[in-house]
């Protein structure tokens, strides 16, 4: 089943090179009715490999795996967060693979019924097969078990909420929206949800609309991100009024800023967040990353203020699937 393991120490420098984090990839193959589906395994070099959390990592339209983990680029971006914490927090990551869609770029079959570039294949099907496999051969904790995507990857998340929840301890949606022409169930099970957006988005709007771009087609439609917010909320029975925190403004040339709305007091059991980026576009938060010209033009302005990943950690960290019943 294996492909090939190698060992990544990546090196900061502070004088003399010091390691900052050391993980071990691993890449699979897994049978599928659709053929082989390939995904990406992290996890930290050298600590103990019992009862791991696991997060399954799930990229956007067009995007790969390796880029969730930075062992690629995206537009000459890379970032590195999610290995990193693979390595400090003993998280195993598991990053499959989309397949290519009508329009040639890779996609998952999420929750709109109006994408036509979606990807038709049963890809809850595949990411329950990886939950099993996690537990079965990789020692995952069977009840933490958590699932976060971007984008295309984010709306998968949804649907994964939607069809696995009894399962899935929290999900984490960026830059992603609830769909307006739903081929999947609405909701039942109460869940942890993070949910990430930029007010700027122009490709998943913030007012919800039309997704997409003069470069992205055929990605339907979806609702607002605060209505998005509100599905999970409501159906958890949460309280209307968040506790609200605003993150210290960073960097002066930033043009954006970040708001954290948490519905749900206690971090062992249900709670539905919202990561509000005032002027930020379709992309993560990164304080130490930064954009090539050419990706703010197409995806918008990065926040400096928080790193989503840390983020979507501190959410899911306390959380299990069996304190939700």
């Amino acid at each position: 089943m294996s492909l090939r393991r190698f060992w990544c120490s990546f090196l900061i420098v502070i004088g003399l090179a010091t390691p900052a984090f050391a993980v071990t990839i691993t890449d699979y193959t897994i049978a599928r009715p659709e053929g082989g589906r390939h995904y990406i395994v992290a996890e930290a070099e050298g600590k103990p490999k019992q009862k791991r959390p696991v997060v399954i990592l799930l990229h956007g339209h067009g995007a790969t795996a390796a880029m969730m983990l930075g062992l690629a680029a995206f537009g000459g971006y890379k970032t590195q967060e999610w290995s990193k914490l693979a390595d400090r927090e003993n998280v195993l990551i598991l990053a499959p693979d989309g397949v290519k869609a009508s329009d040639g770029k890779t996609a998952w079959n999420d929750c709109r019924g109006d994408a036509s570039t979606n990807a038709a294949t049963n890809d809850v099907g595949l990411i329950a097969s990886l939950i099993d496999t996690a537990i079965a051969q990789l020692n995952a904790d069977p009840e933490r078990i958590y699932v976060f995507g971007g984008s295309n990857g984010g709306g998968m998340a949804y649907r994964v909420g939607i069809e696995l929840g009894p399962r899935i301890a929290a999900i984490g949606v960026q830059s992603g929206l609830m769909p307006v022409q739903s081929a999947c169930s609405a909701p039942s099970h109460p869940l942890s949800v993070f949910i990430s957006h930029g007010t700027a988005d122009k490709i998943a709007p913030y007012d919800g609309g039309k997704v997409g771009n003069w470069l992205v087609h055929g990605r339907g439609s979806g609702i607002s991100a605060e209505e998005s917010v509100a599905v999970w909320r409501k159906l958890a029975g949460l309280a209307d009024t968040p506790a609200v925190y605003r993150f210290p403004h960073l960097h002066p040339d930033d043009p954006t800023s970040a708001t954290r709305y948490v519905w749900g007091a206690d971090p062992t059991r249900i709670q539905v967040e919202f990561l509000k980026i005032d002027g930020g576009g379709h992309t993560e938060a990164a304080k130490d990353g930064e954009f090539p010209w050419i990706l703010r033009k197409l995806v918008g302005e990065m926040n400096h203020d928080v790193n989503t990943a840390e983020e979507v950690w501190a959410f899911f960290k306390y959380k299990r699937s069996a304190s939700i019943h």
